[in-house]
């Protein structure tokens, strides 16, 4: 491990210091997971504080575990993952938060502390299904306002639970239950009849 992981990881437990978190150095990247309770105040103590200054949030995405969680050993089904980056000290992070429910996952919004968090947390919302409390505008972002679920949770299913057409008899676009059966494809292999004999190409 680097020099300048190790001086990050020292700042860290020592920034944060009677949080509840757990701290991941893999690859040559860290990692800081905390509580859903905690979420926003480590957030911005990673924004402000002098040792750490990680003025920008490059992205913040939603991810669905499923049944991954408990082979992985973590503690939900879905989490919120943001990266940081310190310009004044040149260094990253990754920041992640489980929420408690998996039925209603809810996390804090991180749009006061960076305001690029909006449209990332807009896009966790419409994918996933994650709240953002606090958030200032929370709505689809993706996907069409009349959509039904989040698409990229794990148990979506691949067709959708309904599509939509435009009827010519109502001069509307309307929706209707899913009208494509499931299939699988399989590849068809077209050869020449002379194909892997001698003396021909």
């Amino acid at each position: 491990m680097s020099a300048k992981l190790e001086a990050l990881q020292e700042s860290l437990r020592e920034v944060l210091v009677g949080k509840n978190f757990s701290l991941m150095c893999e690859l040559g990247e860290v990692t800081v997971e905390v509580e859903a309770g905690e979420y926003y105040e480590v957030a911005k103590a990673l924004r402000d504080h002098e040792r750490l200054r990680f003025e920008q949030l490059i992205d913040l995405c939603g991810v669905d575990y499923a049944s991954h969680a408990q082979r992985a050993g973590v503690s939900g089904r879905y989490a919120a993952v943001s990266h940081l980056l310190s310009i004044q000290h040149n260094w990253r992070l990754r920041l992640r938060a489980f929420a408690p429910l998996d039925e209603f996952p809810v996390l804090s919004s991180l749009v006061p502390i960076w305001r690029s968090a909006n449209w990332y947390e807009r896009e966790a919302f419409d994918l996933f299904g994650i709240m953002f409390d606090g958030h200032p505008d929370l709505r689809r972002i993706l996907t069409d306002y009349g959509f039904v679920g989040h698409p990229f949770r794990k148990d979506f299913p691949v067709s959708g639970y309904v599509e939509m057409r435009y009827d010519t008899e109502q001069a509307r676009v309307i929706y209707q239950p899913v009208t494509i059966e499931p299939r699988e494809v399989t590849p068809r292999i077209v050869r020449e009849e002379s194909y892997g004999q001698v003396g021909h190409g």
